[in-house]
């Protein structure tokens, strides 16, 4: 029976393979063999590549491709890894894998463990006689699962209205609450300064407004800021906010502008998220939108749940403010230092 081809394209970080630093880890360096890690990232391309190969069975034995329900077999055609580059930014090697697939098949399934890290996975179908090509919508993978069955004999099957708003909202809610801490912070900076809702209201709006801006531009390659530049100024824009709640005790027009500009530096940390997770070509506007509501109602739910665990137990301002503003502000500061200083120190060795 004759076999159709199959080309498969790993985009990752073979330095964090080789040592098991995954998507648990947001800074690399509390990772327990961050020196080894460290060790590989300013090795060349050769010299990388070899020490992939003896690597090469512990990844394919790690991930596969069901048609059936049947697994089949891949091999490594070749892995293309860039130079050393700036090393402490990630670079992203680009590992070829092939298979043969049975002709009667019409759909498959992918797997990538979640020791390898979340990962964002879609099928281009290609017609060769009529030299066409269709993509698959895009499947963010995490929590260790399969993928959702890929369609092969229908072309681009195109996820519902309904489905790309409740994956997007989703995607923008955990960048907030479980993973955002760097925003969480930054929201609940906000909030301390703010006892009543009008003015905090507009301080989130004015920060929605700044980071939708930057996420739109950044998604569509108008602006492209390294991480390594954002991540310190994100880290300062949570100490200055924490330093300002124990400088003033009301909030006035200032303030309201310099959330402005910090809202425009955290768009750009969100267009990270996005870039590794996806935009549908044909719901661009759509899932851009629902990203930023989840974003929305995660800052909301931190804003509620400090309100329930702060604000409502004070009745006396004073005493709030000695209490809760003061001592809380300080620890936002100091964690905002430590961020800046820590990344800082990356940018300059």
């Amino acid at each position: 029976m004759m076999k159709e081809s199959v080309n498969i394209e790993v985009r990752a970080s073979i330095e964090a393979l080789l040592t098991g630093i995954n998507a648990k880890y947001k800074d690399t360096r509390d990772a327990p063999n961050a020196e080894e890690y460290d060790e590989f990232r300013v090795l060349p391309a050769k010299e990388l590549k070899q020490a992939f190969t003896g690597f090469k069975q512990q990844f394919l034995e790690s991930i596969y491709l069901k048609v059936a329900g049947k697994e089949i077999t891949l091999h490594i055609k070749d892995v293309k890894i860039p130079p050393t580059g700036y090393t402490k930014v990630p670079r992203i090697s680009v590992i070829q894998l092939s298979a043969k697939l049975p002709q009667s098949a019409t759909s498959l399934n992918w797997y990538y463990p979640a020791k390898f890290g979340d990962n964002a996975v879609r099928v281009r179908q290609v017609d060769t006689v009529n030299d066409e090509w269709h993509w698959s919508q895009w499947q963010w993978l995490r929590n260790d699962e399969v993928s959702k069955t890929f369609s092969l004999t229908e072309i681009v099957a195109k996820q519902s209205i309904f489905k790309v708003i409740v994956s997007y909202i989703e995607i923008g809610f955990a960048h907030i609450v479980p993973k955002g801490l760097d925003h969480i912070l930054f929201i609940i900076g906000l909030f301390l300064l703010s006892t009543h809702w009008r003015p905090l209201l507009w301080q989130v709006t004015m920060f929605t407004a700044a980071h939708t801006i930057t996420l739109g531009l950044a998604m569509n390659n108008v602006i492209n800021l390294p991480a390594n530049i954002v991540e310190p100024l994100i880290a300062l824009s949570i100490a200055y906010v924490g330093i300002e709640n124990i400088l003033k005790k009301t909030q006035n027009n200032s303030r309201l502008i310099l959330v402005f500009l910090f809202g425009l530096l955290h768009g750009l940390g969100f267009a990270g998220v996005l870039s590794d997770f996806g935009m549908p070509d044909n719901d661009f506007a759509v899932a851009l939108i629902s990203f930023n509501v989840g974003v929305e109602l995660g800052q909301i739910a931190v804003i509620l749940l400090a309100y329930v665990l702060l604000l409502l137990w004070f009745k006396d301002k004073l005493l709030y403010r000695k209490i809760v503003v003061i001592p809380g502000s300080l620890f936002i500061s100091f964690v905002g230092i430590y961020w800046f200083l820590r990344a800082t120190r990356i940018i300059l060795k």
